[in-house]
C-alpha cells in the first residue's frame, strides 16, 4: 500500500514538472510576441483606425447614461458601470461632426489613463490586430483634418492601412478635458 502511495506521489510530481516545462516554453513564445504591436481596430465615419491595446481598459456596449447639465454637447452623460461613474464622450461630437447612423454597432472604448477615466463612443469595433513593429509607417494620409492631432502613424496589413489613433493624445488635450460650457 505504501508503495502505491509513493507511486502516486511520484506521478503527481512528474505532472508538476511537465506543466512547469510547458509554462517555460510559453514564456519563450511571449518573448516572440514582443516584436509585435497590438491594437484594437475601430471605425469612425467609415475610416478604420487602430488604438494601442494598452490604452483601452475594456470595450462595452453603450450603457444607459444620465445627461450632465452644463456640459458640452459631445459629453453624453454619466453611466454607472459596476458601481463607478463613467463619463461618456462622443468622439464624433468632439471632432465637430455628426454622429454615426448605426447606433446598434456603436461601442464604448473605456480609457483609463493617468487621471482620466472615460468612455469614448466609436462607430464599430473591428477586432484585435497584431502588426510587426517593423511595419510601422510614420506618414499616413489623413482624410479628416480634425483628427490630425490624434494620428500617430500607422501599419499596413497587405494593402490595407490601419491608422493609429492615440487615445493618450486625445485625453491629454485641454479641449477634451474642458467639458463644461463656458
Amino acid at each position: 500500500m505504501a508503495e502505491s502511495a509513493n507511486l502516486q506521489a511520484f506521478e503527481f510530481l512528474e505532472s508538476i514538472e511537465k506543466r512547469s516545462i510547458e509554462s517555460a516554453s510559453f514564456s519563450a513564445r511571449e518573448e516572440d510576441l514582443s516584436r509585435y504591436w497590438t491594437g484594437i481596430g475601430f471605425k469612425l465615419s467609415d475610416i478604420e483606425y487602430i488604438v494601442r491595446l494598452e490604452d483601452v481598459a475594456e470595450i462595452i456596449s453603450i450603457p444607459r447614461y444620465t445627461k450632465v447639465p452644463g456640459a458640452k454637447s459631445w459629453v453624453k452623460g454619466l453611466a454607472n458601470i459596476r458601481g463607478s461613474l463613467l463619463p461618456i464622450m462622443d468622439l464624433h461630437g468632439f471632432l465637430g461632426r455628426t454622429a454615426g447612423t448605426n447606433a446598434r454597432r456603436q461601442r464604448l472604448l473605456v480609457v483609463n489613463k493617468d487621471d482620466v477615466h472615460c468612455g469614448v463612443i466609436v462607430d464599430e469595433i473591428m477586432g484585435l490586430n497584431h502588426f510587426e513593429k517593423e511595419e510601422w509607417v510614420e506618414d499616413v494620409p489623413i482624410a479628416d483634418e480634425s483628427i490630425t492631432p490624434y494620428v500617430k502613424g500607422g501599419f499596413y496589413s497587405g494593402t490595407r492601412l490601419w491608422t493609429v489613433f492615440s487615445m493618450s493624445s486625445l485625453v491629454d488635450t485641454q479641449a477634451f478635458r474642458q467639458i463644461a460650457l463656458v
